[in-house]
C-alpha cells in the first residue's frame, strides 16, 4: 500500500515562498517517480515537478511555467520528497497534490497525471498580488 501526504501549504505574497513536503509511505521508496502536481479552480490538473526516488543523484524534471523558481528535492532518509516554491506568482495560486508511479521518470510523464497511481490530498497554496 502507497500513502503519500502532503503539507506546506499557505497564503503568501506575491514573490514570497513557500516549502511543500510529501512523505511517502510504502513498502519501497526507491526506484520510483514522484510528482507534485496543481490545480487550480476550473482547471486542469497540470504536472510541475518529477523526480526519482532514491539513488545518489537526483534525476529532475520541471514544468516550463516554474523552472528558475521552483525546486524538486528529497531526503531519501525521511522518505520525503519537497518542493521549494520560490518568486510566487498569483498564477501558482491552487492545490498542490503529490503522486507516484511505479518505474522510471520521465518529462513525458507530467503531461498526464493518468501515469501516476497514487495521489496525496493536496495542500492548498495562495499567492496574494
Amino acid at each position: 500500500q502507497v500513502h503519500l501526504v502532503e503539507s506546506g501549504g499557505g497564503s503568501v505574497q506575491a514573490g514570497g515562498s513557500l516549502r511543500l513536503s510529501c512523505v511517502v509511505s510504502s513498502y519501497s521508496y526507491s526506484g520510483h517517480c514522484i510528482g507534485w502536481f496543481r490545480q487550480a479552480p476550473g482547471k486542469e490538473r497540470e504536472g510541475v515537478a518529477l523526480i526519482r526516488t532514491g539513488g545518489d543523484d537526483d534525476i529532475t524534471f520541471y514544468a516550463d511555467s516554474v523552472k528558475g523558481r521552483f525546486t524538486i528535492s528529497q531526503d531519501n532518509g525521511k522518505n520525503t520528497v519537497y518542493l521549494l516554491l520560490n518568486s510566487l506568482k498569483p498564477e501558482d495560486t491552487g492545490m498542490y497534490y503529490c503522486a507516484r508511479r511505479g518505474g522510471g521518470c520521465s518529462s513525458t510523464f507530467m503531461m498526464d497525471k493518468a501515469y501516476f497511481g497514487y495521489w496525496g490530498q493536496g495542500t492548498q497554496v495562495t499567492v496574494s498580488s
